[in-house]
This record gives C-alpha cells, structure tokens and sequence, in this order.
C-alpha cells in the first residue's frame, strides 16, 4: 500500500473536496424489455415513480456537500433524451459525455477523471455510479458518500459495499479486511469475489464479512490516473485524448471517436481496483438495489391479497404472485402463478419469474432477425419533442406528433413522401418553399414530394397534428435536413428497417 496513506487515515481529517458526481447511463437494460429499448433503455424509464431513474439518480447525486453540476456519461444516439430529463429536473448546468460506441466501464472511468481534473482540479474527487439502480434511503446515502468523500481526499479510492439484504446470485461480491483507523468508519478490501451459487452467496451473508459490489466508487481525479498510469498506460492515453481532442456542442462534449475506440474494453473493476493498494471500503445500508430485470419490480410491495404487483388496466381471478405491467391495453390473469406479464403498444411479454434472465435471449433474436422491436417503441423522442406511430400500411403511415413550445423541426425535405399535417392542438407556423403560414386548430396542410418544408410551434401550449404520410419509401431515414437548430446530420439513420420498407 502507499506508505503515506496510513499516516495521513490517522489524522483529523480534512474539509471535504469539491464532489462532481458523474452518472454512467449509455446502457441497454435488455432483460427489462419490451418497455427498456435501445432507443429508450430502462434509464429514462419511470419505473419507480414519477421520475425516471436517471433523474433520481442525478437528484441524490448532487444533494451531497460541496457536489457540483453532474457529469452524464451516455450514448450519442441518446443525447436529447438526456438533455431534457435533467431539464426537467431543473439540472442545467450539466456536460453530456457523448460516447461514440459503449466500451465499458473502465474507459467511462477514465474520461471522467481526465474531464474532472481539467474542469475542476485534479484534487477534486469523482463520484462514479450508473443510472440504473435504486435507493431506498437517500439520506443515508448522502450521508456515506460525505464519508466517502473525506477519505478521498486523503488519497483514497472508495468502494461502496453494499449491505447484502439476500444471497445474491447476481452480484459480485466485496470481502473485506481490516479496519481502517480515522474519524469514518471504512475498512480495507481483502478480495473481490465473482457471483457465487446460492449456497456460496448465503454463507458469504452468515459471515459478516462480505458486501455487495454495486459500482459505486469515489476517488480524486489525479489518484485514479496515477492508477491507470501504472495498471492501463494505454487506455490513460486513449482516454486523455478523447478528452482533449473532444468536440464542445454546448453541453455536450463529442469524445474523439478515434482516440475512444481505441481504449481496451475492460471494467473498472478488472482494469484497477482489483489490482489497487489503495482502496477502502465505506459500508452503504441504504436499501440500495440494482434495477436489472423484472424481478427487482416483484420485490415490490403487493398491490392486493394475492400476492400480486399490479400496474395499470388489470384484472386477475384466481391469480397468484405476478407482476403484471399494462401499458396500453386491459391485461386479464386467470389461474396464472408466478408469471410476469408486460404489455406495450407493440409486444407483449410473457414470463415465469424464474425465467426473467433470460429475457436478454429474446432480444438478441430479434437482432439477429433485425426487428424493429429490439430497437424502439412507436413513441421517439426528439429535441423538439416526440412523435409516435398511430397506424401504418402499405404505402401509408400516420403519426402523432407533438413540438413542445418554442421548438421547431430541421428544414427538410424527403425523395420518397408527401406529407399531410392537421392540426388538432396548438397554432403551428408552417414553411413550405418560400410559403410561411400559421394554421390553427382543425385546419391543415399538404407538403408534397421533394418540397422543402419546416414545421415550428410559436406558441406558449404545446402543439400537436397528425402526420399522414403515403408514398413509395416511409422510412425515417428519408429525411435531408438543409437547417437544424440541434446540429443533426443530414438524417437519423435507423439501424433496424422494417422489412415490409426494405422491400419497398
């Protein structure tokens, strides 16, 4: 261990440092589909509450003393949904890390530091922790990442073990040693210990001396690079370039694609701390949980006599301990045990709760059979607002869409479609050709093939029409884009075509 750390644990300890809490939330969430999709994963959903995940996250982060703005590590493709959840929130100060392609949470690590000690100091300290978990004592769990913090200012990296509620099969494990001496209650890590069996997991509860590992660290900026400097000399030069060569589009920060990809995909946990003299352990018993499958949903408080978690239009006879999510429609159970049942707009999902793990399996395959349905529900979200399919055919496709006030869509036109916009909700300000015109409630317009055109809400509601388009080629790719307020390309590619528009 680094002679000087046991020296300095013995001391008063210092103010705390300045906190840049920074949230990782590029990931999929595939086993809590079909609501998570690649367009929209489980971070933005409101699964336990009002709020999404990411927006509890972002708010318990920054309750912390002497924590800043946040620093939100996400995908490119995810950029806008980002934005406007922590607008929602009334977080406006924050930098958006946009990663070109996901490559764990090593590289994640390291371009966070390297931003922090830019931005911030290298003696400012990281709180690093994803978007998608739960916390059942917010309090308390600022209350430890203030502890957190001290001993991070000593030259610390701070693992939180997680106070296990259950022989978790799913997790890996944090055995710990000797404690450490100071003013805040931590320990040294003895091992790091891989999911165990049941069997395993239950003995390592009975013993007392093991936690849950959650991904939950804190550490000074220039402590965790000193590390990789020694353990990942390359993924820290990678990294540091991602950083510098970086492309500013307000608060978003492009990280240089090249520079990225070429950091090793590898996690934190394996890159250094597995190898590190210099961590410590800060016990977290604040009913913290990972939000992974569906089966984190079934812990939660019944909502009848039988057992059941029920949400939505839902009726059950004779019906015992399911989760059942209604999105759209009424769901009925009868004699069902143990299931979980999820219905959305376009797919339905029917479970054993021994077999939610495996969800992951149905989603890789509808990759592999390239279906829309791995990728997005019919609602998209964009920076203006949203649109979402209410009805398609051959040749035809009707949209709801909805421009928040103020917003205006890209001036743009399309090879394959014409277009026609009702109004049914707001005052839209229409551009067609060098045309500009208002139009009001029930009034409506016809955009033909190839005619340049602009859609925009001057208005303080927000405004909403119906798009029915018809044509030869429908996909949203058909889009070129001649102006832009949010700095898009010439169209958003989907990677997932239906193949009735492959065929067109």
């Amino acid at each position: 261990m680094d002679s000087t750390i046991p020296l300095l644990m013995k001391t008063s300890l210092s103010a705390s440092p300045t906190v840049v809490p920074v949230i990782m939330a590029g990931g999929n969430g595939t086993r809590l589909w079909p609501l998570s999709r690649e367009s929209y994963p489980k971070q933005f959903l409101s699964l336990l509450g009002e709020r999404s995940l990411l927006q509890d996250t972002v708010l318990t982060a920054v309750a912390i003393s002497n924590a800043v703005a946040p620093v939100i590590i996400g995908a490119e493709a995810h950029r806008f949904l980002i934005s406007e959840q922590l607008r929602e929130i009334g977080i406006d100060q924050a930098t958006i890390l946009l990663e070109p392609e996901g490559r764990n949470t090593a590289p994640a690590a390291a371009v966070a530091a390297q931003y922090v000690a830019r931005e911030y100091g290298a003696e400012a300290a990281v709180f690093l922790m994803s978007a998608d978990h739960s916390i059942g004592d917010p309090a308390g769990f600022v209350a430890a990442a203030q502890a957190g913090a001290q001993l991070a200012a000593l030259g610390r990296i701070v693992i939180f073990g997680i106070a296990p509620t259950r022989p978790e099969t799913g997790f890996g494990y944090i055995r710990i040693g000797a404690p450490l001496a100071g003013e805040v209650k931590a320990a040294e890590v003895d091992a790091f210990v891989e999911k165990p069996n049941l069997e395993t997991a239950q003995d390592y509860i009975n013993s007392g001396r093991y936690y849950w590992n959650g991904g939950l660290f804190m550490f000074r900026a220039d402590r965790l690079l000193s590390e990789l400097r020694r353990l990942e000399p390359e993924l820290c030069e990678h990294a540091a370039a991602a950083v510098a060569q970086g492309e500013r589009d307000g608060q978003f920060l492009r990280l240089d694609a090249v520079a990225f990809r070429n950091c090793r995909n590898e996690s934190i946990d394996y890159a250094v701390m597995e190898k590190s003299d210099a961590l410590a352990v800060v016990p977290l018993d604040v009913g913290w949980d990972d939000v992974g499958s569906w089966n984190f949903l079934a812990k939660l408080p019944a909502s009848d006599d039988c057992d059941n978690r029920l949400q939505g239009d839902v009726l059950t006879e004779d019906s015992w301990g399911n989760l059942v999510h209604a999105s759209q429609r009424l769901v009925a159970l009868v004699g069902v045990e143990d299931h979980v049942v999820v219905e959305t707009d376009d797919a339905i999902l029917v479970a054993h709760k021994n077999r939610v793990q495996d969800v992951k399996g149905v989603v890789q395959r509808l990759r592999r059979e390239r279906r829309p349905e791995a990728l997005s529900r019919s609602r998209m979200y964009r920076p203006w607002g949203f649109y979402e399919t209410v009805a398609q055919g051959e040749r035809f496709q009707v949209k709801r869409i909805c421009v928040k006030p103020g917003e205006k869509l890209s001036l743009q036109m399309h090879h394959h479609r014409a277009e026609h916009w009702i109004v049914v909700k707001g005052t839209a300000r229409v551009k067609i050709g060098d045309q500009v015109f208002l139009l009001s409630e029930n009034e409506s317009t016809y955009i033909p093939l190839g005619r340049t055109h602009r859609l925009e809400n001057p208005g303080k509601v927000q405004l909403e029409l119906i798009e029915v388009q018809s044509g030869a080629y429908l996909g949203e790719d058909d889009i070129v884009r001649f102006d832009d307020l949010y700095g898009r390309v010439a169209a958003d590619p989907l990677p997932v075509k239906e193949p009735r528009q492959l065929a067109a």
